[in-house]
């Protein structure tokens, strides 16, 4: 290569990384929108890490909180007062898209905002402390059946909620009224964890990956998995499914990020493609696999195709058990 040459591509590629440190956002944040040690929290904690690693960010993203609803506070607030944000992600998951479908989110519906990648799935599970006298989910189901008053349930979200949503199917197969359920409203996997530990309920409703730090630690158990059978990994293949006790109900919990309804096209256009990478790496596999979340990978058109059908399938649900009109 004569001296030309080279000088051409070197300012061609001094102008590609230039371009590339011009698109990446200046002060990158991930809005968990519930109080930490949860699965929103673990969401924005698994891109902090993979980014970083990746070196699709050449500094370190934030985590920052907004608790509410479940959700609600940070869709509102992102789409009311940062709409064009190109740096703020914020976490959602399966939940996220029931609550929409029930109108939770307030005057924003699934359309106002830009869905930008699922980065992996989990699944319901029902959580109870290690030493409580439920040894599956039949024992859960026949105190229920004896007095539901007497069973104090923790659930992240409030009647028609994805953790209310998980019992109230139980109980609908049990022959039991859902609305008979003995609920207290909680703010995420975090604070179940923490109220199930504490005594303050008797079972948590919440998600396997939610779980898994305090399965490992001893000190609770799963009496179920809402997989459609016994998920693979060495610490999670004892751990019975709903549909094996005779409960045919699978609950996936797909947990991904979206965008403010303003930011521009090139902001989007840069994040899809940095989740583009990190999604077919295989050390973001190995971190993925660390959080108890299984492969699912969608970005961009298909991810928005892909939430509108998810929250038009809720809305049946939804009507199924008399949440909405």
């Amino acid at each position: 290569m004569n001296l030309s040459l080279r000088k051409f591509a070197l300012a061609a590629s001094c102008m590609l990384f230039a371009g590339h440190l011009l698109a990446e956002p200046k002060r990158p944040e991930c809005i968990a929108p519930a109080s930490p040690g949860g699965g929103f929290d673990l969401t924005c904690k698994l891109a902090q890490s993979a980014l970083v690693n990746e070196k699709l960010l050449t500094k370190p993203m934030r985590v920052t909180y907004m608790p509410g609803g479940v959700g609600a506070v940070a869709y509102n607030a992102v789409v009311a007062q940062r709409p064009a944000d190109g740096g703020t992600l914020v976490a959602w998951s399966s939940g996220s898209l029931l609550n929409l479908a029930q109108g939770k989110f307030g005057r924003f519906d699934e359309s106002a905002v830009r869905w930008l990648a699922a980065v992996g799935t989990s699944y319901g599970a029902i959580a109870v402390k290690s030493d409580s006298p439920y040894k599956n989910l039949d024992d859960l189901v026949q105190a229920l059946k004896k007095d539901p008053s007497k069973v104090v349930i923790g659930s992240g979200g409030t009647v028609g909620s994805q953790d209310w949503m998980q019992t109230a199917l139980i109980a609908k197969a049990a022959g039991i009224n859902p609305r008979d359920l003995r609920y207290v409203a909680l703010e995420g996997g975090g604070e179940i964890a923490t109220a199930l530990l504490g005594g303050h309920i008797q079972v948590g409703s919440t998600d396997i990956s939610d779980s898994m730090p305090h399965i490992q630690s001893g000190d609770m158990r799963l009496l179920a998995v809402f997989s459609d059978k016994r998920l693979d990994e060495p610490e999670m293949k004892d751990i019975p499914t709903a549909k094996e006790q005779g409960y045919d109900i699978v609950w996936p919990v797909v947990r991904g990020f979206y965008l403010g309804p303003k930011v521009s096209d090139e902001d989007y256009a840069w994040w899809k493609a940095a989740f583009d990478k990190l999604l077919a790496s295989e050390d973001f596999a190995k971190l993925r696999n660390q959080r108890a979340l299984f492969p699912f990978a969608m970005t961009g058109p298909e991810l928005d195709t892909y939430v509108k059908k998810q929250v038009a399938d809720y809305k049946v649900l939804a009507k199924e058990f008399g949440l909405i009109q």
